[in-house]
């Protein structure tokens, strides 16, 4: 295996023994960096066992088939295991019967906890942990639990631990602006790590010829008028409507999706139903600002015929006429050229510039999957950049929700935009990060507010010679204001690695074990307030209802938890609650379980989207009892009538 000089350079502290994080741009060659050490401690290392962490399921396969399987797979066993992989069932067996595994981080954080001899590993059974995307090791991150174990039991002197690895092309600045915020963020992430980061310091002309930086173009349009909607505001108490901030923006969003959380709580259904709609039409705001009014008219249209056969009360009656009476005015609005969206005017440009007349490659990111959809029609349905062949694909997010992709789609989608079969990706943030994608020559940001982190791993996918970085976005939009930040923050990464590589070994390792004794001490105090959280109420006194029409449908009571993962209610009277739809297809299998039937309320028809309050279970004030077959067994058994 040949190295470039400068991976030479950044691998000599792992080639050590010694644990690092290697900083190297989005197509520097980071993950053959890894190999190169993963193949030196395989040979060097007695009973050598490797884990490759990431943090994305598709990037398994990836690691597997593109890189550790070609150089690795002939002399050591290697086993890929994700998510929707029936092996992870068997995760500490088949650990120790390779030498490698190659998987998602939560894989092996439910391998660390569980209690299964067949599932269970410890942190010391592996001699090398390598972790790609590792600037994700903070907060409650899944990379950052592992890694908080690894460093409680380093600072408690528990056992060997294993080397660590880490692999980014920024570690970011945390939001700080301040050189000495940005140093702090730094050692802080080098500290969750326990290592240090090595970066080239020889060999910098070379890497800027591997990976030349893509030319930067502000596409700015004019700002456009807004649609407003004072008569939902009008509707509601006036100290409500006050406090919401400016429409067809982000913050408003965030208002009213606070607003409905906020009606829920005081069972105010006026509050949260106005909110609810507030949110629909301020998604078509946002729509209509970034691709065209008809596909913003269009969501609106949807969102409104799927409600019209349940009209509960006086509030929804206001809300569907609302929309009712001004449905042909709009309707004729989305439709004249003159309300046509200037962006998509400047986009068509930047497009036709680099696709006329010669081979081009490019990616389209936007933020929302609706929105990618919406612009994938726009493309195809466009004679001016159909002329030029554009043959655009969808790449988001993978899950089982509207507008999500499966594993599988979004492999067949890569492979079609590798072969040349697609030449314009039209993507959400997926495509940022880890993915092994084709040289473009174009990558666009369109209307993206995102951290500096995101905007270095899209540019670098502009990695052609000649290659352009475009912003579309409005005049004096958050847009063009949140790059420059970006570009600032970049720089000031770079000069906080800088100051963090200037420290002496003395006093790095002493500012590193502080910081790590401060995070485990923090780590204790928060189980302890989560498990005082958890007993705030018996599960009896737990009231759960339909979050559309308030009905109360069960308590805490009813819910058990099976392997401390899943939650299900075992009350039969829950049936008489909810109606049965469709069949639930998931792309991936499971061991003792598969799933059922979407269901909705009964009373007013609303079908569980993903949203509550509190979002997530960990965060109920109640102890989820676990699941006993026996126990369940016998109260059923004991409500039969055998009489009968």
């Amino acid at each position: 295996m040949d190295l470039r000089p400068y991976q030479e350079e950044v691998v000599q502290a792992a080639l050590r023994g010694e644990n690092s994080i290697i900083w190297l741009p989005t197509g520097g060659g980071k993950t053959r960096a890894a190999v190169y050490v993963t193949k030196n401690h395989l040979e060097t290392t007695a009973n050598a066992k490797v884990a490759v962490l990431v943090n994305k399921v598709h990037l398994v396969d990836q690691h597997f088939a593109k890189e550790f399987s070609p150089h690795l797979g002939r002399r050591y066993k290697i086993t890929a295991i994700s998510g929707d992989s029936n092996q992870k069932d068997l995760f500490g067996n088949l650990v120790k019967e390779s030498d490698l595994v190659i998987c998602t981080a939560q894989i092996l954080e439910n391998a660390l906890i569980s209690t299964e001899e067949e599932k269970h590993v410890e942190l010391t059974d592996f001699t090398l942990l390598v972790i790609d995307e590792c600037h994700h090791t903070n907060k409650e991150s899944v990379y950052n639990k592992i890694m908080g174990r690894y460093v409680e039991k380093k600072v408690r002197k528990e056992g060997k631990l294993p080397q660590i690895l880490g692999l980014t092309a920024s570690p970011g600045t945390g939001g700080n602006r301040t050189l000495d915020k940005a140093v702090e963020h730094v050692l802080q992430i080098c500290a969750n790590l326990d290592s240090v980061i090595v970066s080239t310091k020889n060999f910098t002309p070379v890497l800027k010829k591997v990976v030349p930086k893509p030319k930067k173009q502000y596409d700015i349009v004019e700002k456009r008028a807004q649609v407003m909607m004072l008569m939902i505001h009008e509707f509601m108490p006036p100290t409500v409507s006050r406090s919401l901030r400016e429409m067809g923006t982000q913050e408003y969003e965030a208002d009213v999706v606070e607003l409905e959380k906020e009606g829920v709580r005081k069972e105010n259904r006026l509050i949260a139903q106005c909110a609810l709609h507030l949110r629909q039409y301020n998604d078509a705001l946002l729509i209509n600002d970034t691709i065209r009014m008809v596909d913003a008219f269009r969501v609106l249209d949807e969102f409104y015929k799927s409600r019209k056969t349940r009209l509960l009360d006086v509030t929804d009656i206001f809300l569907q006429g609302l929309f009712d009476e001004n449905r042909v005015e709009l309707k004729q609005l989305a439709s004249n050229a003159l309300y046509e969206n200037p962006k998509l005017d400047r986009l068509q440009c930047t497009l036709l510039d680099e696709f006329c007349n010669k081979e081009s490659r490019g990616i389209l990111f936007s933020k929302t999957r609706r929105g990618i959809h919406c612009l994938y029609d726009w493309v195809n349905s466009n004679p001016e950049l159909q002329k030029v062949n554009i043959k655009a694909g969808i790449l988001t997010g993978a899950g089982t929700g509207a507008n999500h992709m499966t594993q599988n789609e979004q492999k067949e989608t890569i492979k079609h935009f590798r072969n040349g079969f697609l030449n314009l990706l039209i993507s959400t943030s997926v495509a940022e990060e880890g993915l092994d994608i084709p040289e473009c020559n174009l990558v666009v940001r369109y209307g993206l507010l995102t951290n500096e982190i995101a905007q270095q791993q899209a540019s670098g996918r502009a990695r052609a010679i000649n290659s352009v970085y475009s912003v579309v976005a409005q005049e004096g939009g958050p847009e063009i204001n949140r790059e420059r930040i970006n570009e600032y923050l970049e720089g000031l990464t770079a000069k906080a690695i800088d100051q963090v590589q200037q420290m002496s070994p003395r006093d790095f390792r002493l500012k590193v074990s502080e910081l790590q004794q401060i995070a485990v001490m923090i780590r204790i105090q928060t189980e302890k307030k989560k498990d005082a959280k958890k007993q705030r109420y018996r599960p009896d006194q737990v009231q759960f209802q339909c979050r559309e029409c308030f009905l109360p449908v069960c308590s805490g009571e009813d819910f058990r938890t099976i392997e401390n993962t899943h939650h299900v209610n075992i009350n039969t009277e829950f049936e008489r609650h909810y109606r049965t739809g469709g069949q639930v297809f998931l792309e991936k299998s499971f061991e003792d379980w598969e799933p059922g039937r979407v269901i909705n309320c009964r009373n007013c028809g609303k079908t569980p989207d993903g949203t509550s309050t509190p979002k997530y279970w960990k965060n109920v004030e109640f102890q989820v009892k676990a699941f006993d077959f026996l126990e369940d067994m016998k109260s059923r058994f004991s409500a039969l009538d055998f009489d009968d």
